[in-house]
């Protein structure tokens, strides 16, 4: 499986982390978004495009010397769909494309692969979505064909809407592993889910 490529969205404000970008907070050791990349380059081994925003130097210089190139959105304050958006214009072409969040610091590339597994395993010609119970996870799995149509709407652009209003190209994987479904928004969120890394290593 070596056609598919990743796009990472890490254009957010973090407005409920304060004062902090929740990207560059220290995971494992190192900024959360190198972390979060490092388990996608691991998982595959395709292009994978960084979309940036907010504090975009910083990012860059957070993923120095990793093989991942910049989507640099200049909507990026009206929303994460406008960030889909611009990784889907900026990212290569390829049978597969992974949509994920830059502030999921639990996620590991063997999370990323079964995913990609069952995607496959699946109808390949939808959108894969892992799901655990009534949670919807991140990443999510594009075919090439349904590519282009996430961009249809010029005023409504990405995944949200497109699977919502298309249920039928649509499926979902029940996937138990907790990175799918745990990202970071505030700082008792960030210390919860650092404590749980803890605890699983």
């Amino acid at each position: 499986m070596t056609d598919v490529a990743a796009i990472i969205l890490a254009a957010g404000q973090s407005r409920r982390m304060g004062d902090q970008n929740k990207l560059l907070l220290p995971v494992s050791g190192m900024p959360m978004i190198r972390h979060v990349a490092l388990q996608y380059r691991a998982a595959i081994a395709g292009p994978i495009v960084v979309v940036t925003g907010y504090e975009a130097a910083r990012i860059v210089s957070a993923l120095e010397d990793i093989d991942v190139s910049f989507a640099f959105n200049p909507d990026h304050e009206m929303g994460q769909q406008t960030s889909v958006a611009c990784g889907l214009r900026a990212c290569p072409s390829a049978e597969l494309v992974l949509i994920g969040l830059g502030d999921q610091p639990l996620l590991k590339a063997g999370d990323i692969s079964s995913l990609l597994r069952a995607h496959v395993a699946g109808d390949p010609t939808k959108i894969s979505i892992p799901i655990k119970g009534d949670k919807r996870g991140n990443p999510i799995v594009i075919p090439k064909a349904l590519r282009s149509r996430l961009l249809e709407d010029p005023d409504r652009p990405g995944c949200m809407r497109f699977t919502r209003e298309n249920p039928d190209l649509v499926q979902r994987h029940a996937l138990k592993a907790h990175g799918f479904y745990a990202d970071v928004d505030t700082p008792d969120a960030y210390q919860a889910l650092l404590a749980r890394k803890e605890t699983a290593q």
